[in-house]
């Protein structure tokens, strides 16, 4: 028997290669796991791909916590706001005295500011809950305005050493009375303009925050996008290489190995298209599943028979895409695969009252010459996937058969089915 050069056909074995790796790092259509990398499949002779661009970062954490506390107490913005009132305050007031100095009045405003200033930060941390119908702006704005006469009486007293400073005659009594009244008036509508300039602030900080979620959402919408198209594999690409490679095995002279490839062009055909698929039924199912049980028999064509028989009113019905081929991959590999003399395979859809039932029975080795998790990562990922479709109305369960073997059953309601 001529053989042809091996390397003519190692280059195109290896595209063929590269190309089925993307299609199986990730899961049946399209979809990943949040945090969980593509499996990785060496490929012969593949460049290393190029290093991710560096994603850059805002400057601005907007999920770290705000300040709390004394820290937020005497904070700058509040620093700065009781220098510049109690400046323009004692300006004011030296001004309006002709018998006070600018120093004292800087004491008793800034004292007073000082107090009025800490009552509205106060009542802007504590009490952290509040009655819905107490809003906290006003008891702020009330608390600016009760503290404003006690607080420049204070200053008062604090520049002239005596508590009692109303007995030390009529001008200090109508100083103070002049410098609460400017307190009571001026006070709360200061206090009302950082409560909107903090608004104004706030509204700003979300609006950024928004646009910064929302193109960092879009960026990692495009990723997502461009490595699920990195993943995917061009069928045209995919056929016309196992066509190649068919072209070149024909030539050898192996009528085995073409007949082996025509099978494998047929699932493949039956099996990529539908990958992507939203919605399949199972008249699609019954493709894959014919193609994939012929491509095993032409594997081990003296162990494995199999029955495939699907009601009518079934194969237009919804079915998860790559959700029959599961239990049918599950009896070929745990059950007939390890018997040395093989078995036969019966797969059959039935639908009764308005529920699909799929039964996948094996003569195979059974339930208790398998090893104790040989079948669990399959039909765990299918109970998962028929949660996700029709929540908790679908169930999955693993049997023996009376024969000695296993059969797998799967049941959910009869939905109607159509192309994605």
């Amino acid at each position: 028997m001529a053989l042809y050069p091996a390397a003519a056909v190692r280059p195109t074995i290896h595209r063929l290669h590269a190309s089925l790796g993307q299609l199986v790092a990730y899961p049946v259509g399209g979809r990943f796991r949040p945090g969980s990398p593509p499996r990785h499949i060496p490929v012969p002779n593949q460049r290393p791909q190029a290093a991710p661009a560096h994603t850059v970062t805002p400057a601005v954490d907007l999920d770290q916590p705000r300040p709390r506390g004394w820290s937020r107490l005497v904070a700058w913005p509040r620093v700065r706001l009781w220098l510049v009132v109690t400046v323009i305050w004692a300006l004011v007031r030296t001004l309006t005295s002709e018998t006070t100095g600018l120093a004292e009045w800087l004491v008793r405003c800034g004292l007073a500011t000082a107090l009025g200033v800490l009552a509205y930060g106060v009542l802007d941390q504590w009490p952290r809950h509040l009655p819905a119908a107490t809003p906290r702006w006003i008891l702020q704005l009330l608390a600016v305005l009760l503290v404003m006469p006690p607080a420049t009486y204070l200053g008062y007293a604090t520049t002239l050493g005596t508590l009692d400073v109303l007995s030390l005659g009529t001008t200090y009594r109508d100083g103070w009375l002049i410098t609460a009244f400017m307190g009571v008036l001026v006070g709360p509508w200061i206090a009302l303009g950082a409560l909107l300039h903090r608004s104004e602030a706030f509204a700003r900080e979300q609006a950024l925050a928004f646009r910064l979620r929302s193109s960092e959402l879009e960026r990692k919408a495009v990723d997502a996008r461009l490595r699920l198209l990195q993943a995917q594999v061009e069928p045209h690409f995919l056929f016309n290489t196992l066509a190649n490679i068919r072209s070149l095995v024909r030539r050898s002279g192996s009528a085995d190995a073409t007949a082996m490839l025509d099978r494998l062009i047929d699932y493949l055909r039956a099996a990529v298209p539908k990958l992507e698929a939203g919605q399949a039924t199972f008249e699609h199912e019954q493709q894959i599943v014919c193609a994939y049980l012929e491509l095993m028999r032409m594997r081990m064509p003296d162990r494995l028979g199999y029955t495939v028989h699907i009601d009518p009113e079934a194969l237009a019905l919804h079915c998860p895409p790559m959700a029959l081929i599961t239990l049918v991959e599950n009896a070929i590999k745990h059950g007939i695969d390890p018997a040395e003399a093989g078995g036969t395979v019966d797969v059959r859809v039935t639908v009764r009252d308005q529920r699909v039932q799929v039964r996948v029975a094996d003569t195979g080795v059974g339930l208790r010459s398998r090893r104790g998790d040989s079948a669990g990562t399959g039909l765990s990922n299918l109970r998962e996937r028929l949660v996700l479709a029709f929540g908790d109305d679908a169930c999955v369960r693993l049997g023996s058969t009376a024969a000695e073997g296993t059969v797998a059953e799967a049941e959910f309601p009869a939905r109607r089915g159509g192309p994605a």
